[in-house]
């Protein structure tokens, strides 16, 4: 999308959905991230319909239009996954600050407005940062919380990224630090990992859980626990090889 695109349309807050077969949960999500955020923050959603193949688009773009929620859709001709999804997001958004969140319906948008408010102090001191949610009380089955217990463990050995539940899928990230993110596929797992590799700030807010209200979820034990151990190896090698300037002087004559 062009620069002066997302100047027209700027605003504090561009919320990133990636969402897959959600047609039964994306209505009800639209209609509660209007009520967090209307009256509040300037706002807009972005939806990525990640090759769904029911009417996931159509019943987002139903409730943004009934609620007035500033809105725009950009549909994946097949499924790319979930970091890509947030990726092509995040290109088509011009908020200030980007707020992830799945589209499944589990996380509450009632606890965007806390993140945006630690967003606005925290952009006073940093320049890069990275507020992560953390699901204290999670609403799943034991083996999937055993199968995170595990994965995050692993993961805060390798990466030390001081965040306990890196899965939780909302968090706050301005839109410059975003951008400057590696991109590969499952990179949405490391988002705060590789926040802290550009000398950010990480913040951890306890946030809400709910169940899923329609449809299934799309990982499994593979793609859930081994692939993300997997990636952490390639994630760890990444940081260690970063090598970030410190800019001493800049001079532009004409």
């Amino acid at each position: 999308m062009p620069d002066e695109d997302n100047d027209k349309r700027a605003c504090l807050v561009s919320v990133l959905i990636p969402a897959k077969d959600e047609a039964g949960n994306i209505g009800h999500l639209v209609d509660e991230i209007h009520r967090a955020l209307a009256g509040r923050h300037s706002h807009e959603v972005v939806l990525v319909d990640d090759g769904s193949s029911d009417d996931t688009g159509a019943v987002f773009l139903q409730h943004c239009q009934q609620s007035g929620t500033p809105a725009r859709l950009v549909r994946h001709a097949r499924c790319a996954g979930q970091s890509t999804a947030l990726w092509t997001a995040a290109r088509h958004a011009a908020g200030r600050f980007f707020v992830t969140i799945d589209g499944d319906g589990q996380n509450d948008p009632a606890d965007i407005p806390a993140l945006v408010a630690q967003g606005l102090t925290m952009e006073k001191k940093h320049r890069h940062f990275c507020i992560a949610g953390f699901r204290k009380n999670r609403c799943d089955t034991r083996w999937k919380k055993m199968q995170s217990r595990i994965a995050n463990a692993v993961r805060r050995r390798i990466l030390d990224d001081g965040v306990p539940d890196t899965g939780c899928g909302i968090k706050l990230v301005p839109r410059e630090t975003w951008l400057c993110l590696p991109y590969f596929d499952h990179m949405h797992r490391f988002v705060p990992a590789l926040v802290k590799r550009l000398g950010g700030a990480i913040a951890v807010v306890s946030v809400h859980h709910r169940h899923r209200g329609a449809g299934v979820s799309k990982y499994t034990a593979w793609n859930r626990l081994w692939v993300g151990i997997v990636d952490m190896w390639g994630v760890s090698w990444l940081i260690r090889r970063s090598k970030l300037p410190l800019i001493d002087r800049m001079e532009v004559r004409h």
